[in-house]
């Protein structure tokens, strides 16, 4: 007898329970044209032919395994070491859940106490959490920290900041009664008269990303100056590698420092999974989501690791809950844990040099080309932001052409930017793969 899950009475019952008639019904968002009706596969092939042909489809994907690519945008192409893979392929890691018991699961908990101390000391600050989903998540948990610690009700982030962020952060504010202040970007970065006009006594905070969606470095002391003046909370949501050049949040007096962690030494991977790490200063973290591991002794003085501070609605009472949306991404924390540890200080500040010297040249090499100036001349790490001569939709489709996935065209998130182009440079590119993409450029 075949075993179903559910009865068919049972599938339509919770079918019209979320208002839909049928599973069809569930994709409609879906275009019809993307959606595969069957694998079209011949029938009654051996099992070498059936996986001869499910990698001839997939071979139809675009990957940087075979095209040379300039994106970025919250998602980066970086060296990731061969320790990486080996290590957290390790059953121990690989297989294992939760460590909600210490005493089965000393090996996890001591990996998420040195993620911690890792993110601190990237970060500048005194205590990070075991890592949450994403970056854009961990932003918008950081505003209802903010919003809880103040009692005030007004947030303040600029136009500058990821645009799908921006969407997270209101999404998960919806069912509050939070106002919003947009603040409009000036030449890329934050217009800080603006700030300054927006930033008032009901602000619970003020939200700067460094570098910033264009990949320009704002200017963040005067935005922490406006934030503080006002009693604000000031939460900083960066790029973890441009920490190797530029000042850490604990430098710049913020208050909370969240990011998306997928720089370090995570693969891009089709959008995840992914990992957001979360840290505030000390006088915030009982208000921090998520789970924070501890170091501690046993009753023989031998060093042991448990989890010090559980404030999920699974561990205490949902009323007393930070959050129930913040399971710990724990895979993906060991492999920034790796990356970190196997890198080091001197090896971050290499890499994130060599993002900054190879995206210059590259910049450099573009502003000899007929057609393309810079959208701004604010400093940036490894994104700049180019205008074009021509549609950059255009350019971008013939560039796939020859081989090269060229940048994110602006004007799919900024209506005032329709003919920009950002571009974006990490160590993984050679001399010769950005002149050859200088060279496909200048064609147009």
């Amino acid at each position: 007898m075949k075993y179903s899950p559910h009865t068919d009475k049972d599938r339509k019952e919770m079918l019209a329970a979320i208002g839909v008639s049928s599973a069809e019904e569930l994709f409609r968002a879906i275009p019809e044209e993307l959606r595969a009706k069957k694998l079209d596969l011949p029938e009654g092939i051996s099992e070498l032919e059936l996986k001869r042909a499910i990698h001839d489809k997939a071979d139809k994907n675009y990957s940087t395994n075979k095209l040379i690519s300039f994106l970025g945008g919250g998602a980066y192409e970086h060296h990731i070491p061969q320790a990486i893979e080996s290590i957290i392929s390790r059953g121990e890691f690989l297989t294992a859940y939760t460590p909600y018991q210490a005493e089965a699961s000393q090996g996890t908990l001591q990996a998420i106490y040195e993620y911690q101390s890792l993110i601190c000391e990237l970060t500048g600050m005194d205590v990070a959490n075991a890592s949450m989903y994403d970056g854009a998540s961990a932003l918008a948990e950081a505003v209802l920290l903010a919003v809880r610690e103040t009692g005030r009700t007004r947030v303040v982030f600029p136009e500058s900041l990821h645009p799908e962020y921006r969407q997270v952060v209101r999404t998960y504010l919806e069912g509050y009664k939070i106002e919003f202040a947009e603040i409009p970007h000036a030449g890329g970065v934050y217009d800080e008269a603006a700030l300054k006009k927006e930033t008032d006594d009901n602000t619970a905070c003020v939200i700067v990303q460094n570098p910033n969606f264009f990949g320009f470095i704002e200017k963040v002391d005067s935005i922490e100056a406006v934030c503080h003046a006002k009693g604000a909370l000031l939460i900083a949501c960066v790029n973890p590698l441009s920490l190797g050049v530029l000042k850490s949040p604990g430098e710049y007096n913020a208050d909370i420092a969240v990011g998306e962690g997928q720089p370090l030494g995570i693969p891009m991977c089709y959008g995840g999974p992914y990992l957001g790490f979360f840290a505030v200063k000390e006088k915030h973290m009982r208000r921090m989501p998520g789970r924070v591991a501890g170091m501690t002794k046993d009753a023989d003085g031998k060093r042991g690791f448990v989890l010090t501070m559980q404030a999920r609605e699974q561990h205490i009472r949902r009323e007393k809950a930070t959050s129930n949306i913040c399971s710990n991404e724990g895979l993906m924390a060991l492999a920034a844990c790796v990356y970190l540890s196997s890198m080091g200080r001197e090896g971050i500040k290499e890499v994130a040099r060599q993002n900054v010297f190879k995206s210059h040249y590259m910049k450099d090499r573009i502003l000899k080309l007929s057609g393309f100036e810079l959208f701004s001349d604010a400093p940036f790490f490894n994104e700049f932001v180019v205008r074009c001569g021509k549609d950059p939709e255009k350019i971008i489709a013939d560039l796939l052409k020859h081989g090269i996935m060229g940048g994110i065209p602006l004007g799919r998130f900024y209506a005032g930017m329709k003919n920009c182009m950002s571009i974006c440079v990490t160590e993984t590119k050679s001399k010769e793969d950005m002149d050859r993409f200088a060279e496909v450029l200048g064609k147009h």
